[in-house]
């Protein structure tokens, strides 16, 4: 059956339930091109202000699946993927994939690329000189054989209807959907073909989920569209009120990665990074290994090393800054009490970290250094953060989003645990 888009449109715009019919034409119809971006726009803001049921997110989901093919992952290992939600100085999937890989698992991580202020694992990597983001499935399947993780962009048939939604929900205001997140998600993770999933889903000032309510009712629909598709899936919600780590940005959280894969790094980038480890070999039922030891012996570096050659870059090339470089520094002595995650996610985006058009260019040099975190101490005039860009011009801008983002007070302030809960089927 065929409809036009402004039936559609309307359907949801009124508040109404779109049939399956209605969901399968119009995805297909947009993926073949029959829906212009402007129609598929008011869709998703429709969607965004009025929602879809539990019904409606599924049949989407797996109209999503359907609009190309699906990877039969047949490596000699056990396939486990891993997904966040996004969030501030978010690079774990960076040493998560080859420390898993280096345990035992198969780990075939198709990531994304920025989406407003949260950053882009392929944005990240292709800082890299020579790293490449675009395989084919044979490349996929071959590396996950010989290496045993591969991350990079989803292959051109998986998923496609997703691929063109995902960069036009980042540039018109509806990134925050939950039916649009948790069916953005899974029809990418169901299409790839691993047997579990672990999700990684962010809550705090710096997610797009603020509410740890709001995260829970994201985390229980990918949770329950996972069973309907027979693929295991567990969801750690974590904290994002600060950034992860000390790096946000692009080639700098690659720097910090690297760090945590040697057997440093900051502390909370290796908890979340071995408490995902954990949660992802449970579930292919190699919970007997120890990540941490792993990751303390030095194997996942040399995985990553394979890992990043095998997609032609040179895990030892240095990776360069931004050209200009501004520092923020302390107006008091005492300790940070807060550095708010979205306030340094925006000021990373206006440095050059992230796109404001889906067609925009990134700078792998852009971003943001947290020199100091919440609870350290800190005297007047000391470097709080270093912020770098390769156009000037950018600077005022980050400031301005920073302003009000981080306090000085006279006593450190307590922060709850970085893993809030897991959500289970």
């Amino acid at each position: 059956m065929s409809y036009s888009a402004v039936d559609v449109i309307r359907v949801k715009r009124d508040g109404g339930a779109l049939t399956d019919a209605h969901i399968d034409w119009v995805v297909d119809a947009y993926t073949r091109g029959l829906v212009a971006d402007e129609q598929m726009s008011a869709l998703a803001m429709a969607i965004y202000l009025n929602g879809m049921d539990a019904r409606e997110t599924a049949r989407w989901t797996r109209a999503m699946v359907r609009s190309g093919e699906r990877l039969s992952l047949d490596v000699g290992r056990p396939t486990v993927d891993k997904h966040s939600t996004g969030g501030v100085g978010d690079k774990i999937t960076l040493p998560l994939a080859p420390l898993v890989a280096a345990c035992g698992a198969a780990v075939p991580q198709l990531s994304g690329r920025g989406l407003g202020h949260t950053g882009g694992t392929l944005d990240k990597l292709e800082s890299i000189p020579g790293w490449r983001a675009q395989l084919s499935v044979d490349e996929v399947l071959a590396q996950l054989r010989s290496v045993g993780a591969v991350v990079c962009a989803a292959t051109e048939g998986l998923a496609p209807a997703d691929r063109k939604l995902y960069a036009l929900r980042d540039v018109t205001g509806t990134v925050e959907s939950i039916p649009l997140i948790a069916s953005s998600i899974m029809s990418k993770k169901i299409a790839e073909g691993a047997s579990a999933l672990v999700l990684d889903v962010k809550v705090g000032s710096g997610a797009f989920m603020k509410s740890l309510e709001r995260a829970r009712e994201l985390a229980s629909a990918l949770v329950s569209i996972g069973v309907d598709h027979g693929v295991r899936v567990s969801a750690l919600l974590t904290d994002m009120s600060v950034p992860l780590g000390r790096a946000v940005g692009n080639a700098v959280e690659v720097e910090e990665s690297v760090e945590v894969l040697r057997g440093g790094g900051p502390a909370d980038v290796v908890e979340l990074t071995v408490a995902l480890a954990r949660e992802m070999l449970s579930a292919v039922g190699l919970s007997s290994v120890d990540p941490g030891e792993v990751l303390a012996s030095g194997e996942a570096y040399e995985t990553w090393a394979r890992m990043i050659r095998a997609q032609g870059g040179d895990p030892e090339a240095p990776l360069r800054r931004g050209r200009h470089k501004h520092v923020v520094t302390a107006e008091a002595d005492g300790y940070l009490v807060s550095l708010d995650a979205y306030a340094v996610g925006v000021a990373a985006w206006r440095l050059g970290a992230g796109r404001a058009r889906k067609e925009d260019p990134v700078q792998g040099g852009a971003g943001v250094l947290c020199l100091v975190k919440p609870g350290e101490p800190v005297v007047a005039g000391q470097p709080l953060l270093e912020l770098y860009t390769d156009s000037g011009a950018a600077v005022d801008g980050a400031l301005e989003a920073l302003d009000g983002g981080w306090s000085v007070g006279e006593a450190p302030v307590a922060r709850g645990p970085l893993v809030i809960d897991t959500v289970r089927s």
